[in-house]
Formats: C-alpha cells, structure tokens, sequence
C-alpha cells in the first residue's frame, strides 16, 4: 500500500469513489437527503485533523466517504440544473415552436429539435419545453431559429424495455428532450425568430447549422452510406446511416467508429500533431530555435477545438475533447501526455459535467478501453525498452529499417485492438447482453484504413473545405470507407454474434471492481482483481433457472410474450423489433412462436377493422387479408377513429361471450401459444393452467375479467377486476413500466411474483409517469393486487 501510495495511485481513486457516489445516487428509489452532501466540508476538516494525529486508516476513510458525498452532491445539482418537463402520455396536437437545430435521417429526411413555444387543439397541460421531431417527407433542411407550426404526434421517451435495462428517460431527461414524435403532413412556416435563451443559444444554433451544412456537404460529394459514414465520423450525424450498414458494422465490432469518441479524436489530435511538427521540423533554423513541439501541440489543441464544435456536443464526443486536452496541455507544460493520471483527471471534469453520463455504456466502455491501454502501455514501459529485449538487434540493418515499421505498426494494431476488445467486454455484457465473436478480426481488417487514409483524408479535406478543395480528399474518404463497410459486411456475414443475455445484478459491481483493481495498481495487490472477476464470469455461467421468468409485459401492454426456456410465444405477428430485440438479448430467446390466427366471427366482422398482428402473405389467410388493418398501436388515424367509434357501439347480447369461447377453444388446441381474433384480443392458456387475455376491443374488458386470471387490456377504463382476476391496465402499466412476470408452478394470481421496470416515482426522470392530465394532478398510487404483486418479490 505504501509503494501504491508513492506512486500516486491514490489519486486513480478519486473518480472511482465520485463516480460510485453519482451511482448511488442515480440508482436510489428516493433522492437521497441534501444535508447529506453538506457533511463533505465538516469530513473534510475531521479527516485533517485525524490525519495529524496519526490515524491514516480513520483519515483514508473519511475521505472516502467525503469522495462518496460529495458524488451525491454532483448528482444532485446536474438532476436540479436540468429540470426537463417529460410529456406523461402519448396525445395528437399542434405545435408552434422555434427550430434549435437539425440532423440528417436516412431517405432524406430530417430530426429537428424544437422549442415549444406553445401547444392548441388540445392545449397540453404540462407541455415539454423541447422536443425531437421527424418530418418524414424529403424536404429541403430548416435552419435554426426558424419558426414553425403543425400538427404533431408527441410520446414520451420509452421506459426500460425489462427491468434493469436501459431507460430512454433518464437519458431523455438530461438531455432536455421531453418528448419525441412526428409531423402530420408539412408544418407551416412563420418565419424567423429570436432562439431562446439570448447570445449563447443564437452561437449553439449557429454550430449546429455549421455541423449540418457541413454533414450535408460531405454526404453530397461522396454519396450512399459511404457518405452518411464519413459524416458521421466528421459531425456525429448518425441516422443517415442506413440500418443495414449500421446492423452489419455492429456485429463486426466496428461500431465504435461511427461515433465520435476518444479513437476519432486521438487520430485527429495525433495526426495534426505529428503532421505540424514533421513540417516545421524541415525549417531546420526555426526548428533549432523554437519548441517545435509545444507549436504541434498548441495546432493539434486548436484542430481538435474545433472538431468538437462540430460535433454536436455529445457525450462521446465531450468525454474525448476533455482527454485530449488534458493531453495535449500536458505536453505543454511538459509533463507526460500519456498516463493514468491524466485519465483520471479527465474522467474527474466529465463527472463534474456530467455525472449522469457515468450511468451509461459509452462512458463505461470508453474509460475501460482507454485505461486498459494506458495501463498496458505503461507496464510495457516499466518493462523496459525494445533494445533490453533484443527485439532491434538488426534495426540498423537495411532490412530492419523496412521490416521494424511495419511489424510495429502491424504489433500496435494487434495489442490495442485486443485490450480494447478484452477491456470493455465486461461492459459489452451488461449493457447490451451480445458479443461480437469476430470483432477482433474486423478491426484488425479495418483500422489501418482508417488509421491511414480515411482520418488523414477527412481532415485535409476539412482544412480545404473553405476552399472548396476539398473534394478529392472527401472522395479518397468515401472509398477507405466503402471498404470497411465491405469489411463490415463480410465479418457479419460470417455469423458470429453470440448472444449472451443479462447477467445478474451483482456482475457488473463485481466485474467493475475487479477490473479497476487488476489495471489501476501496479504492485501485486493488482492481482486482487482477478478472483473478483472469475467470481462475476462464474455468476453469469451458473443457471439461474429458478428465477426464469415466465411472463413479459410491455409497458403500453402492447406486446406480451410468454416463456419457456429460450421459447417464446407473442400476441403479436409482428412484434416491434426495437422492443423485442431487446427481450431477446436480454433473456436469450432463441425461438418465437407467432399467435394463432382464428377466422373473424361474421356477426362481428364488419366491426373489427383492426388486426392484433397478423402476419401478411400466407395462402390459408388470404380472405382475412382482404380485411386487415394495422394493429392499434401503429394503425393510421383514420383506423383508430373507427375503432373508437366502434368502441362506443354496445356489443350484442351473449357477443362478448363467444369471442371468449371462440379464443379459448383456438388456446386450448396449443397450450402455451395465443390464439387471436382481430381486432378483439388474443387468449393463451399457460402451462400451469392459468388463462391470460390480451384485450383489443375494450368492451370485452369486462368479460375477461370474469373468464381469465389474468387480463391486459391497454385502454381499460377501470383498475380492478371485481371477479379477483388480475387487471394490469394501461394506466397501471404506465406507472410500473415493462413487468416480468413468475407463476412458480402455480396458476393462482397470488403465488405469482413480478418484478417492474419503474422502481419510484419519486425522481424527477420518472414523475412524469404518474400524472393525471384529467385531474391536474400526480397520482402516485398503484392497485393494491399489482402492488403486491410486485412488493412481494422486492420489485
């Protein structure tokens, strides 16, 4: 401890205990006390005076927990600074707001973030101060400032798809974005106005205009995905990219290109650097009289500036602008630019920024990748040169003056792309519960195209874009980059994605430690990290069959798909592939069993106009086909219109009744699988013997509470079931998020067990889940079957 100490490690520690603070803080399901943070000054002085009495032990921890208080205090103020009003449900109305800024969409599109300024037809009661709009029609691009109006559809950003996983809230929340949606038609343009927010706002819209037009240019000379790829390496413009390119760049492993993160910024930074320092360097008076490397470093600073007000301020992008600074200010003031010092001091600014971002993968696999190579980089150091090693016995030679480059060059390649493959694996797990088996081989392939003309070519053709001599060198970057997207293809076309699922809770603490313990030590107590990390690989190895969910619900209860292993059976055809992607990452589901489609009953068929998720195209349902529409959740206005005013018509005596009957006999053919009636509901009788109904045509609602027990009707207009079945409405559902669901071999309601997506109400990225825009109100409560359903399990 005390050689770890002489060498500074202590100081590695400090994000490491700030950042565990914001964690506990963001996770707790109340904020934790205020007066909590305020104790930090009073520990400090406590740890001071303990310290000069000798008791190092007491003064480490009170510094610790000081480190710990003080992340809470972080937290706190970014969650008070942001304040984001988040819209409580989904609602069709039309809004007047002023254009803040633009960004590319594949097919010619454009996503605008917008101002409100107001809402009318219907005045929301709690409207977003900002949101992100799709105008899906290929139109010319609006510049910021521009004021529009239309009618608009708006939805809260998504819950966690299950449990645990990600919450597009929190991110929404801190990012300012209160809801997303899209244009009915071509909004109507007022003119110009003011941004609001003065001076800062006006110069923030103006580099996003930049960034646009810059983005626009590159994507209009070099064309395709090609062209969408180099902007995006450029700006940071992303969803320009077509899926496919983006789905085959994922399973490559190469993903990590397309943002704008330490990898783009460093190549940026080091070219510059070295290309500056290398002409200046051929001025052999200057060079002589002037420190031609604090000129090369004060260029690539000032290059690199640059780069990131283009790049549209992300969080990648921001987490890399602040390392490369910390960087290049050290050659400055010449001290080592490489270190890990630097990379904690690095991720002390970001979490002082942006203590959220410690939450999320990006910040996770960044500073794992860029700590793991630091800490490689200077253990290979202290191990001593490649001349002690014999590795340059005939550098001299002429051979060895061909050969040494390219090995080194090929061995650099190597070792980064394999610890940063190694290093944020652990990350890759728990976020996103895949792996890319041929990653390594992917960037092997790919990263001396981008290391050698597609980095260097973009950034000449920047400096010349001004000129307007920048297309030769844009054109060189399309084709480097029309060769990865090859390589890309080829990779995934081999197939080797495996599909992990979610780890357990403990795997990621555990891992974490483990890791930050094996690279941040340098004597033998690093070695501490390794049983840590073997115990979290063997969590994820050990079958956690007892605790496999049986049911899953969506948190509009759209969707819901029963279990078996790694089956699933769904209700709809066609689920929606961004939700249900995610279940089958998460939980490994491997084999998916559509929903029985039953004939529509001809008493009722002139009324159901809607289907729950029929897949098109099969001979035995051609007549159905005829018939067919959408399911509720993506059905066109005109088709929900219809609905409701079929809703509103009383079903005829004993009709409710034999759509049940009808779904039951459909259900008991394959049990465990739904049997479905469009435009009514879909049945399934599980494997204990319990019957569960999805409810399409709210009229049945009632019905199917006094057949089922269970039942999952989206637009109920009442929480309970007198009957004793379980009710999970869509009201209810809106204030527990996505529910997983566990009979334990029972088919009673109350041996289950579940667990929701929405722990508290009580933070501000989640309030907005329970307010009552009818009453004005927030309505916390849930009812009392659901909640103890889901107390009962610790959920």
């Amino acid at each position: 401890m005390a050689e770890e100490l002489a060498h500074g490690r202590g100081f590695l520690l400090l994000p490491v205990f700030l950042g565990l603070g914001v964690i506990l803080w963001f996770s707790a399901t109340a904020a934790p006390p205020a007066w909590l943070s305020a104790m930090g000054p009073v520990l400090v002085a406590l740890a001071i005076w303990t310290g000069r009495r000798g008791q190092g032990a007491v003064r480490t921890c009170l510094l610790v927990v000081v480190l710990v208080l003080s992340g809470f205090g972080l937290a706190h103020l970014e969650s008070l600074r942001n304040a984001t009003v988040i819209l409580d449900q989904a609602v069709v109305t039309r809004l007047e707001g002023v254009v803040e800024r633009r960004e590319a969409v594949a097919g010619g599109r454009w996503r605008y973030t917008v101002h409100v300024l107001r809402t009318f037809e219907p005045v929301l009661s709690r409207p977003p101060e900002r949101v992100a709009l799709l105008w899906r029609a290929p139109h010319e691009p609006l510049a910021s400032g521009t004021r529009i109006e239309g009618r608009v559809r708006l939805s809260p950003p998504s819950g966690p798809a299950l449990p645990g996983l990600l919450d597009f809230g929190f991110t929404a929340y801190f990012e300012g974005t209160g809801a997303v949606g899209f244009f009915y038609g071509r909004p109507l343009i007022l003119g110009v106005a003011e941004p609001p927010g003065g001076f800062l706002a006006g110069l923030h819209g103006a580099l996003f205009d930049l960034r646009a037009s810059i983005g626009q240019r590159i994507r209009n000379v070099v064309g395709g995905d090609a062209g969408a790829f180099a902007a995006a390496i450029v700006t940071d413009e992303r969803r320009a990219i077509s899926p496919a390119t983006v789905e085959a760049l994922r399973l490559a492993g190469l993903a990590h290109i397309v943002a704008i993160s330490g990898l783009n910024m460093a190549l940026a930074a080091g070219i510059s650097f070295v290309g500056l320092r290398g002409a200046l360097s051929l001025i052999p008076g200057f060079a002589e009289r002037v420190p031609i490397k604090k000129i090369a470093a004060l260029g690539a600073l000032l290059l690199v500036t640059a780069y990131y007000l283009i790049s549209g301020f992300g969080v990648s992008a921001e987490r890399a602008y602040v390392m490369m600074v910390i960087m290049l200010a050290s050659v400055l003031f010449d001290r080592p630019s490489i270190s890990l010092h630097n990379v904690a001091l690095a991720a002390v600014l970001i979490l002082v920024l942006t203590p959220s971002a410690v939450l999320g993968a990006s910040f996770q696999m960044s500073f794992a990748a860029t700590v793991a190579l630091v800490a490689g980089y200077e253990a290979w150091m202290r191990g001593g040169a490649w001349e002690d090693r014999g590795l340059l016995a005939g550098a001299h030679s002429f051979l060895g003056r061909l050969v040494l480059p390219l090995f080194g060059f090929a061995a650099g390649v190597l070792a980064t792309s394999l610890i940063g493959m190694l290093s944020t694996t652990i990350f890759s797990l728990a976020h996103f519960h895949r792996l890319a088996a041929y990653g390594l081989a992917g960037n092997l392939a790919a990263m001396p195209l981008i290391s050698i003309v597609v980095m260097p070519a973009g950034l000449v053709g920047m400096l010349l874009m001004p000129l307007g001599l920048d297309v030769p060198f844009l054109t060189l970057m399309g084709w480097a980059l029309q060769g990865v997207i090859a390589i890309a293809e080829t990779v995934a076309g081999w197939g080797g994605e495996v599909a992990t699922g979610r780890p357990p809770a403990g795997f990621l603490p555990l891992a974490s430690a483990g890791f930050l313990l094996l690279t941040l030590l340098r004597t033998r107590l690093r070695l501490l990290g390794l049983p840590l990390i073997l115990a979290a690989v063997a969590m994820t190895i050990i079958p956690e069959r007892a605790s496999s969910p049986d049911l899953l619900v969506s948190e509009d209860g759209i969707l819901v798909a029963l279990l078996d292993g790694q089956a699933a059976a769904t209700n709809r055809r066609r689920p929606s592939d961004f939700l249900y992607r995610q279940w089958q990452d998460a939980l490994r589901i491997e084999q998916t069993s559509a929903p029985r489609l039953l004939s529509p009953l001809p008493d009722a068929a002139a009324n159901r106009k809607a289907d729950p998720g029929i897949q098109r195209g099969s001979a035995q349902n051609k007549r159905i086909e005829q018939t067919e529409r959408e399911p509720a959740s993506t059905a066109t206005t005109t088709d929900r219109q219809s609905q409701r005013a079929a809703a509103k018509v009383p079903l005829k005596a004993g009709e409710a009744e034999t759509i049940l009957q009808t779904l039951r006999r459909g259900a008991e053919k394959q049990p465990g699988r739904f049997a479905c009636l469009p435009s009514s509901g879909c049945l399934a009788i599980t494997s204990q013997g319990a019957t569960l109904i999805t409810v399409e045509d709210n009229r049945l609602t009632g019905t199917a509470c006094d057949r089922a027990d269970l039942v999952i009707a989206p637009q109920a207009r009442f929480d309970e079931c007198r009957s004793g079945a379980l009710l999970l409405s869509g009201q209810t559902l809106r204030r527990t998020g996505a529910l997983i669901v566990r009979f334990r071999d029972s088919r009673r309601v109350e041996d289950w067990r579940a667990e929701a997506a929405i722990m508290s109400h009580e933070r501000p990225w989640s309030v907005h889940r329970s307010y009552d825009w009818r009453r004005r109100s927030f309505e916390t409560d849930v009812p009392e079957p659901v909640r103890r359903l889901v107390s009962d399990s610790g959920g």
